[in-house]
Order: structure tokens, then sequence, then C-alpha cells
């Protein structure tokens, strides 16, 4: 028999402060000017903790992305790394369609082995087509096949305006994405294989020889920018895709069918600097943090520790964090067995009364009913709590 009886669905709200998290003195509403418009066909800025897109135009148009379908080929590559189907060390064979693949190449040539490293390189610095149909064979069998899976990754990635033909972006039917799809990529390339993410940083690479700068002259005008890659057909004009982290605020921003090399760095600038001048991202809570310990009946502990499952990023107009408020709102009864991770309200950030985020309250901790007197203890003390209630 159980010993609690059902009680109706009840919260507690609790109102705080987040200014003492951040020493900031500004009062006054942000002033803030219109997002900056680029001479692109399509572009996004995104920051790449919180997620807030802070400008777009036309972010869900698919278009070609040239050498951006690169991209994926260097995800699919670091993935296998990652689960150690291949290693950096490994050998490939190049094969004659590689070493024929017209385009920006590395001048591999057929029957060289060349390893993954190499190649990897191959791909991000130099933007070698060749480099591309080589791991698209040796990773998928053929270019077609691999390009299926490139095309699957994506949809597992939320990427769901992208399509693949092959793994170098040269011109075909039926092979597209979006700006905002790119955004999505380069944020996964960035924190999901940071060890090789260093590669993308890199100015120049040299293979056989010959020494090939990277297409990013952002690389060189900027020491925030670390990456990532240039896209160039003459259907889909000159493309690129940045990211640039300064005090712990990293700004993504895709840049698609502009009408020149110096053009699509330009745009990305504009987008860059105008995130960076008038935004701020923010951590008001980690994981694990303890939000809030309410009274836990009937278990072997008399509370319970709550708080949010993965760290909260807020991106804001700058200046503004004094004006953050917190409101947890917490169930009222709260009764064991307790596992981690259950939920047991919500978490709410505002900004002038604006909801900005919301996540839910979670156990940090399980906790196991207590024994026989305790839970017929805590059942007698609810009882008459309720009809004071």
């Amino acid at each position: 028999m159980r010993i609690f009886r059902q009680l109706r669905a009840k919260t507690v709200v609790i109102v705080t402060t987040l200014s003492l998290l951040f020493s900031v003195t500004a009062q006054a509403a942000a002033l803030i000017p219109a997002a900056p418009k680029l001479a692109a066909n399509s572009y996004i800025l995104v920051d790449a903790d919180s997620g807030r897109v802070l400008v777009e135009h036309n972010a869900d148009k698919q278009l070609p992305p040239a050498s951006l379908t690169k991209m994926m080929t260097a995800y699919l590559v670091e993935a296998e790394i990652a689960k150690g189907n291949i290693t950096p060390e490994d050998k490939v064979r190049v094969s004659v369609k590689a070493w024929k693949a017209p385009g920006s190449r590395m001048f591999i040539k057929e029957g060289d082995s060349v390893v993954i490293s190499d190649l990897l390189k191959g791909i991000i610095i130099q933007s070698g087509n060749d480099a591309s149909v080589a791991v698209a064979e040796h990773i998928g069998g053929s270019e077609d096949a691999f390009a299926d899976l490139m095309t699957q990754q994506a949809r597992v990635l939320g990427m769901e305006n992208t399509q693949y033909a092959n793994a170098t972006g040269l011109p075909a039917e039926g092979h597209f994405s979006t700006a905002r799809d790119l955004s999505v990529l380069a944020n996964h390339i960035i924190k999901d294989y940071p060890e090789q993410y260093s590669v993308y940083a890199e100015k120049y690479f040299t293979y056989g020889g010959i020494r090939q700068p990277n297409r990013n002259r952002l690389l060189w005008r900027d020491k925030s920018v670390d990456g990532l890659k240039t896209g160039h057909t003459e259907e889909a004009g000159y493309c690129l895709v940045a990211s640039a982290s300064r005090n712990d605020m990293r700004l993504i921003s895709v840049v698609m069918g502009t009408k020149s090399d110096e053009a699509r760095s330009r745009e990305s600038q504009k987008l860059l600097a105008y995130g960076f001048r008038y935004f701020e991202t923010l951590k008001p809570y980690s994981a694990g943090d303890v939000l809030n310990e309410p009274r836990l009946w009937a278990g072997e502990k008399e509370k319970v520790k709550l708080g949010i499952k993965d760290d909260l990023y807020m991106t804001i107009p700058r200046g503004q964090a004094k004006r953050l408020t917190a409101k947890l709102n917490v169930n009222k009864v709260i009764k064991a067995p307790v596992q981690a991770g259950q939920s047991f309200g919500v978490v709410q950030i505002s900004l002038d009364g604006e909801v900005l985020a919301e996540r839910p309250l979670v156990a940090l901790e399980s906790v196991q009913e207590g024994g026989f007197f305790k839970r017929l203890w805590d059942s007698i003390v609810m009882f008459f709590t309720e009809l004071v209630g």
C-alpha cells in the first residue's frame, strides 16, 4: 500500500537577480543599430554557444555551396578518426579519378599513397578537389556512396535543407545547402572534434614541394578568426564560413554569393564586427550548479539538489547583464524515489520582463525512498501541511 496520496500539482516561484554574477554598471536599455545589409545572396551570424541568430538574410535559401561542401567532407573524416575506423597515419591510394579532379588541387598523383592527415589538410587549407575525392573513395568506396553518407550526416545534424551530390562542391544537379545549415555544420566541426579544429586556422600547407595559402583572408586580417572555409564557383559566387572568438564569445558567420574574393572577406568582417560590438554572451549557470534544494518527502535525504543538465548560455545586448532576472518554478511537492535527471520545474531567465531562456530544473542526484517510519511520518506531516495550506 502506498503511503502518499496523489496531490495537486503546485509550484513554488523564486525570483532572483543575476546582477551579482556580472561586473556590469550599465542601467539604460541598449541602443543597437540596424544590422548591416551585405552585398551577398544569403548570410547569417550566429552565436556558437547560445545559438542565437543575430543577423540573417535568405538564411534558408537553397544555394550551391561550392567548396563549402568540403566542410562536410572533412567532418566525416574527423568522425571516422574519432570512431577509430581510420587513423591520421593511414595511407590512401590515389585513384585516377582523384588525380584528374578538376579545379583547386593538392597535387597528389595517381598511385601515390597519402596519409589521412595530409589529405585532411589538403581539403581544409588547400581546398583540394583531388584530396576530397581520394578520402571519399577511401571511406565510402566511391564518391557517390560517400555523398550519400554526407547527406545522411546532414540530417543527423539537423541540416534539413542540404543535399550533397559529390565531395568537392563542383556544380552538380541536386547539390545545395543554406547559410543556416552551414552555420550548424560549422558549430559541430568546432565542438564535436576540437582536436582537429586547429587545422582550419593554418595559413599554409606544403605538399609535394608546392606551398599553398589558405584562401580565408580573415586569418591574416583578424587574429580572433580561426576558421573555417572558403568556396567559389561561377554558379555559387564567392562564399565564406568564418568563426572568431573574443572574450569567451564565439561567433559564426556565413556569407554566400558575393562578387569577389575581397567582397566575401569584407562582408564577413561586417557581420563579425557588428556581433562583437553590440552583443555579449554570458553563462549564468553551468551544468551541475545547485540552483535550489527543496524539501524531499519520504526520502532517505531531507532535500534534493536541483539544477540544469547543460551549460546555459545567453547572448544579450552588450551592457545589459545587470537587468537580467531568474525565476525558478519548482514543484511544491517532490516525493522519493527521485532519479537523477528527473524534471521538477523550470528556470527562466528574463531581460526586462521578456523571457530569453527556459530550461528544465532536474535532479542532480538520485535519492531512494526512506524507511517505513520515515515515509509514514512524512505522510502525516504533509497531510496536516496541506490542511493548513
